[in-house]
């Protein structure tokens, strides 16, 4: 006899490294950190750009060029099927010393990405949670001596980052930014859309 533990219905994260080119990195920062001037509601020391199209600038236009396919290919494992995909909004991200990015989803999306434009301080990896309110049990076994694993882990923190890599989930996935004890954290977010789903006779079409 041997025992066997199978992940049911486990959550996809597709983690691209170097999908944009440095000097292509290089450029947005460039272009896009002095455009960052909408202040968060929840950290004084990060801001953003307005929602963004790729058509917005020839520089998003390449960015799109490049991570389109990572998207259909991520979007493979969400619905069973190569689709078609668009890149709904972009906007990048700066978070200088001490800010944060409280945990939130992204509404009126299926698949979200970040691609990361300068070093990520240990300190500021992208955190993962598991969504408040889910399945879990009503006591939970919480002390020093408990092992933390896939089944029981309440948050997984990304692998470091490096300029250009890219990391793509399920829009309702939760996820933070703790306080940033590094030197200043620029990176470009996304939302994408499938340009159709199907079910059973019913067809849903969406624009970006």
């Amino acid at each position: 006899m041997t025992d066997e533990v199978i992940g049911l219905f486990p959550v996809p994260l597709q983690r691209s490294v170097g999908v944009l080119p440095r000097p292509l990195v290089n450029a947005l920062v460039d272009h896009f950190s002095t455009q960052a001037l909408q202040a968060n509601n929840s950290s004084e020391s990060l801001s953003h750009t307005r929602m963004l199209q790729p058509s917005d600038s020839p520089l998003l236009v390449q960015v799109a060029a490049l991570i389109t396919p990572r998207i259909v290919e991520f979007g493979r494992h969400l619905f069973g099927e190569q689709l078609g995909w668009a890149i709904k909004e972009m906007w990048v991200n700066v978070l200088d010393t001490g800010g944060r990015q409280a945990m939130h989803n992204h509404a009126n999306s299926f698949a979200s990405g970040v691609v990361y434009l300068t070093e990520t301080h240990d300190s500021a990896r992208t955190v993962f949670m598991k969504s408040p309110g889910g399945h879990d049990f009503t006591l939970k076994n919480d002390h020093a001596g408990v092992v933390t694993g896939p089944y029981n882990a309440e948050k997984w923190v990304s692998p470091a980052p490096a300029p250009g890599d890219m990391v793509l989930f399920p829009s309702y996935l939760m996820h933070a930014v703790p306080p940033n004890a590094g030197g200043r954290r620029i990176s470009l977010a996304f939302n994408a859309i499938p340009t159709r789903l199907e079910s059973w006779g019913y067809t849903l079409s969406f624009n970006a």
